[in-house]
C-alpha cells in the first residue's frame, strides 16, 4: 500500500470511559489509554501501521478495590479494497473486579472498522468502527453486609435487601468515526467521536428489574497530534471530552518522547523514552513512563486522587503496567519512513 507507506498517522486513543467514581454503573478506564484504543473508539480498530497489534495492562485501583485487566489484538484482514483502503478487525477483552463483594464485570467485543485514503497524495485518512460486545456481570453477595442486619453492634441479623445473585448478562452496540491527516513531515493530527453503548442494554441486580436500570450511553471526542521538534523529541498533547449518565469527564495533557538511539532517522524503530503528565477534571493527576524499542512499548502510569476521594482511599491512586507491540512494516523500515504512534 503506497499511500499508506508515506503518512504520519496518530492512532487517537485519548482516554477511555468514566471514572469509577460514581455508583451507577459505567466502562472500564485507564491512565495508559494507548493499551486499549479498540475499548474507547471501534474507529480505532487497525489505526496504525503494520502487521498486527497486540497489547495487555493491569490496572490496580486504591489498593484492590478496583482491580482490572484487558487485552486486544487486531490487525488489517482485507487491503487494497480501493486503492490503498483497507478492512481491519480486532477482538478486546477486559475483565474488572470491584468491591468487598468483588462485583465482577467480564466483557468481549469484536470490532470492524474501514480505512478510507483521502487526498492526491493520500495523506488524509476517514475511518469508520463498528462494535459489538458481550458481558457478564455478577457478585457474591455472601460478602456483603446491610444496614438492616446491624443488631446488637454488629452485623448478625437477616437482610430483606431486594438483590439477586444471578449473573447479569447482555449486549452492547458501540459506533465511532476518525479522521487523520498529516499536515507535514514534523506534525499530524487526529479527531475522532464515538458512541458506546447505543443500545442501552439492561442490567440491574436488584431482584425486581426496573426498566430505568439500563447501561448509559457514552459519547465520547477525542483530539490529539504528533508535533516533532527536532530529530529527536516529540510532543503528544491530545484532550478528552466525554459524557456518561450525569457524569461529563474531561482528560487534557502531553507526552514528551526522546529518541535516545543512534539512528533518530528510524523513528519508528530506535529506542526511544516517554515521559507524560495529564489532568482528568475534578478528579486526578496522571503520570506515566516508559520505553519504546522495536516496535514494543512498555509503561507504567499512576494517578494521584485530587478530589474529596483522596480521603476515603488514604491517599493511595492507581498504578498500571501495560505493554503494547505494533509489528513492524518491513517496506517502511526498508525506506526509513516515519510512523509516529500516539500515547494513545
Amino acid at each position: 500500500m503506497t499511500k499508506k507507506n508515506i503518512i504520519k498517522r496518530v492512532s487517537l486513543s485519548v482516554a477511555l470511559a468514566i471514572g469509577a467514581t460514581c455508583a451507577v454503573a459505567q466502562d472500564v478506564h485507564f491512565t495508559q489509554f494507548n493499551a486499549t484504543p479498540l475499548i474507547l473508539n471501534p474507529a480505532f480498530t487497525g489505526a496504525f501501521d503494520g502487521p498486527i497489534r497486540a497489547s495487555a495492562i493491569y490496572r490496580d485501583q486504591w489498593k484492590g478495590v478496583y482491580r482490572t485487566i484487558a487485552a486486544s489484538a487486531d490487525a488489517p484482514i482485507v487491503r487494497d479494497i480501493s486503492g490503498d483502503d483497507y478492512l481491519a478487525g480486532g477482538v478486546q477483552f477486559y475483565n474488572d473486579v470491584a468491591g468487598d463483594g468483588n462485583l465482577n464485570n467480564f466483557t468481549g467485543m469484536l470490532s470492524l472498522a474501514y480505512h478510507k485514503f483521502l487526498g492526491l497524495d493520500g495523506d488524509k485518512i476517514l475511518s469508520v468502527g463498528l462494535q459489538g460486545g458481550y458481558t457478564s456481570k455478577s457478585i457474591d453477595l455472601s460478602r456483603l453486609y446491610y444496614g438492616n442486619q446491624f443488631r446488637d453492634g454488629g452485623f448478625t441479623g437477616p437482610t430483606n435487601t431486594q438483590l439477586n445473585g444471578s449473573p447479569v448478562r447482555y449486549f452492547t452496540v458501540n459506533a465511532g468515526i476518525a479522521y487523520s491527516q498529516k499536515i507535514s513531515e514534523r506534525v499530524s493530527f487526529s479527531l475522532g467521536v464515538a458512541g458506546n453503548n447505543l443500545n442501552q442494554p439492561q442490567e440491574s441486580i436488584n431482584k425486581v428489574q426496573n426498566s430505568d436500570v439500563g447501561l448509559g450511553m457514552r459519547l465520547s471526542g477525542q483530539v490529539g497530534a504528533i508535533i516533532y521538534t527536532g530529530e529527536r523529541l516529540s510532543l503528544r498533547p491530545a484532550v478528552l471530552y466525554q459524557t456518561q449518565t450525569a457524569t461529563t469527564e474531561i482528560i487534557a495533557g502531553n507526552e514528551f518522547n526522546y529518541i535516545v538511539g543512534s539512528d533518530p532517522e528510524v523513528r519508528g524503530l530506535a529506542p526511544s523514552i516517554f515521559v507524560g503528565g495529564w489532568y482528568r477534571n475534578n478528579d486526578a493527576i496522571m503520570v506515566s513512563a516508559g520505553v519504546e524499542y522495536q516496535g514494543f512499548r512498555i509503561g507504567v502510569a499512576y494517578d494521584y486522587t485530587t478530589s474529596s476521594l483522596n480521603v476515603g482511599n488514604t491517599n493511595v491512586g492507581g498504578f498500571e503496567i501495560g505493554i503494547r507491540y505494533v509489528g513492524i512494516n518491513p517496506i517502511s523500515a526498508a525506506r526509513n519512513l516515519v510512523y509516529p504512534c500516539s500515547r494513545f
